[in-house]
């Protein structure tokens, strides 16, 4: 595995394969690796010729108070996971590289809609920071595909509506969410939990699966199950930011005829904030 961190370095080792007409997939992370990422990697190596993995923790998404200091970084790490899953090359760019100016002045793009609401509304501008730095990589590598995965299904979905706003030639992949046995999503501020919160968590999926149950059931009491699942959440000490309900599609809230749904949740639990969600096909 070969491992930059310049974008003339990244173009040098890009070059070649693209002489020989080797697709490229783009597996965009901020570190701090787990299995959820490995199987982000596993797929993009099923699907193209040639892998690259970024690892960039991303100011502009982060909001004034929330985690970005704290943010756990393990590089060394990290590429040594990233080497024995076979990955082509490693781009680790520094923030000064990506923002070489302040970033409050650099030209930004936005996904309007779809980042204002959820996660949007609890974290404002978190979205634009996203999108922003994701059509960075996606100039910077100019990858055939990049993939994602499903647990940040807001995200996934603004991704795919900016590629298709912007006619970029890359096929966004969504990836399954990978969970610990218990339930709980795999995710990097995992590690923000002690034991008994780490024991708690897991009732954040146990109560999407509840919501998902009841619309199962003929349930289309909707603002009165996400009631329910928040109520169940609070009572074991997380604090839900939404419970939600919504369209696949779009995150728009469903009619009575929607048969395509998702549940999902944000909750805050000591230090860490949790994302997660359900997928209902009824």
């Amino acid at each position: 595995m070969r491992s930059v961190d310049t974008l003339p370095a990244l173009r040098r080792a890009l070059h070649p394969w693209r002489m020989r007409g080797q697709t490229v997939a783009l597996v965009p992370t901020m570190g701090n690796l787990h299995r959820g990422h490995l199987k982000l990697v596993e797929e993009a190596r099923r699907r193209a010729d040639r892998t690259v993995v970024s690892i960039f923790v991303n100011p502009t998404q982060f909001g004034p108070g929330e985690d970005f200091a704290s943010y756990p970084r393990t590089p060394e790490q990290d590429a040594e996971q990233l080497r024995a899953a076979g990955v082509d090359l490693l781009y680790q760019p520094a923030v000064r590289d990506m923002y070489p100016a302040d970033p409050a002045t650099m030209t930004f793009v936005e996904v309007p809609g779809l980042s204002e609401d959820l996660c949007g509304r609890f974290r404002p501008g978190h979205f634009r920071g996203v999108a922003t730095v994701v059509l960075k990589l996606f100039h910077q590598v100019q990858p055939d595909l990049a993939l994602f995965g499903e647990k940040d299904y807001q995200q996934l979905l603004v991704i795919r509506r900016l590629v298709a706003d912007l006619d970029l030639p890359i096929a966004i992949h969504g990836v399954p969410t990978v969970r610990e046995p218990d339930g709980l999503a795999l995710s990097s501020r995992n590690a923000y939990l002690n034991p008994d919160e780490r024991r708690r968590a897991a009732r954040l999926y146990a109560c999407l699966e509840a919501a998902a149950a009841a619309l199962g059931a003929g349930r289309r009491d909707f603002a009165q199950i996400e009631g329910e699942c928040a109520e169940a959440l609070a009572a074991e000490g997380l604090k839900p930011d939404y419970v939600a309900i919504r369209r696949q599609s779009d995150l728009a809230p469903p009619g009575a005829d929607d048969r395509r749904l998702i549940v999902l949740a944000a909750v805050r639990l000591g230090r860490a904030r949790l994302i997660d969600n359900r997928p209902v096909e009824l």
